[in-house]
């Protein structure tokens, strides 16, 4: 090529605006979920959804053009193993946001470092305690409240059950929803003469649920994630008790064995998602069916909750991003703020300065197992 060409081109080169090369870059995620450990029936859903969510935006070309990556570590449902999780993603991994699972006490625990370095979290948990932490927090977790008077009300206007004993685990979320359980009950009529606490890994809950019945509760409102769920409704059937058990939400992996051994006296707290079919058609079901044969098509029958929750959290930070029209942490916190009411497959999500926790409509039913299917009692 001659030298005169060459000069050109060079020139002609500089005179290009440069392509910006973060454009090219996925904009990554930080994922600490419990994969392993008492969390795992739900935080593997919500790892799910979150694949689900990540795949239909990046098929769809990603948000201001850039892809999702999300970087997803195991926190074994630990609180210090999600601190280190935590300090790696931010350190090493350079993510932009958080849409972490929901053990509580993990994401309470990695709070000051994500606040600190100013990126938003989206959490399938509570919020953390202090201000400043909850600024940059946003929970997707229905308030703790819900849960309980979705219980209590049933007890006093479907029952004649007016004395119940809260069984929970030592985790926040359940240490906060049973004092609400106890400071409530009397608003319904309900009486609570004890309170058990149970660990995560108890491999039999006789004793406490025997006290229970021995203060004269007919019902136990069992507050807290997993196998412990069966565990308590195993005890039930042992002792020949004709205690009614009420769980929490939970994975249908959970509930289903649960419903087998106790049948009609087993009762929970359902979201919409796991009672699709009994819905009333509205923006609410029309959400879930844009979710549902998504996940349905690589999951099968498995439960759609947690994940729902996953594909709410990411489809909402994408609105955020989109409002801010920007990737700068403080900018997406701002707009999550600020972006209407937006509805997912858990409920409608309001978010503003004053308030974190997106759903403030009740949107549980109260549901039980019939031939190994979710189905709402009226």
């Amino acid at each position: 090529m001659k030298p005169a060409r060459l000069a050109a081109l060079s020139i002609l080169s500089l005179a290009l605006p440069a392509l910006p090369a973060m454009a090219q870059e996925p904009f990554k995620i930080g994922v600490s979920v419990g994969l392993s450990g008492y969390a795992a029936a739900v935080d593997r859903g919500w790892r799910d959804g979150l694949e689900i969510a990540a795949a239909h935006i990046n098929g769809k070309g990603g948000v201001l053009g850039r892809k999702i990556e999300l970087v997803v570590e195991d926190n074994k449902s630990e609180p210090q193993e999600a601190v280190t999780i935590y300090r790696k993603m931010i350190g090493s991994d350079k993510v932009g946001m958080f849409i972490s699972g929901c053990v509580s006490a993990g994401n309470f625990a990695a709070a000051p470092f994500y606040a600190r370095a100013k990126i938003p979290a989206m959490l399938c948990s509570i919020l953390p305690p202090q201000p400043e932490q909850v600024a940059w927090s946003f929970s997707f977790l229905p308030p703790p409240r819900f849960e309980v008077e979705k219980r209590y009300g049933y007890l006093k206007d479907k029952t004649q059950i007016r004395t119940v004993g809260i069984l929970h685990d030592p985790t926040p979320y359940a240490n906060l929803q049973k004092d609400i359980a106890v400071k409530e009950a009397a608003g319904f009529g309900i009486q609570v003469p004890a309170v058990e606490e149970y660990r995560q890994d108890d491999a039999d809950l006789s004793n406490q649920i025997s006290k229970t019945a021995s203060a004269g509760g007919k019902a136990i409102i069992k507050i807290g994630l997993g196998g412990s769920t069966l565990t308590a409704a195993k005890n039930i059937k042992q002792l020949g008790q004709d205690t009614l058990l009420m769980g929490s939400i939970d994975d249908l992996a959970v509930w289903k064995p649960a419903g087998e051994v106790l049948g009609p006296q087993f009762l929970f707290v359902a979201s919409p998602a796991q009672v699709y079919d009994s819905l009333p058609e509205g923006s609410l079901k029309q959400e879930i069916a844009r979710f549902l044969p998504l996940w349905r098509a690589k999951h099968g029958d498995r439960d759609p909750m947690w994940a729902g929750k996953g594909w709410d959290a990411l489809m909402f930070a994408v609105a955020a991003i989109e409002k801010a029209q920007s990737f700068d942490g403080a900018k997406i916190r701002d707009a999550a703020e600020n972006v209407p009411a937006f509805q997912g497959t858990g409920g409608i999500y309001k978010f503003s300065q004053t308030l974190h926790q997106g759903i403030t409509e009740n949107p549980f039913f109260i549901g039980t197992i019939v031939n190994g299917r979710a189905q709402v009692l009226p």
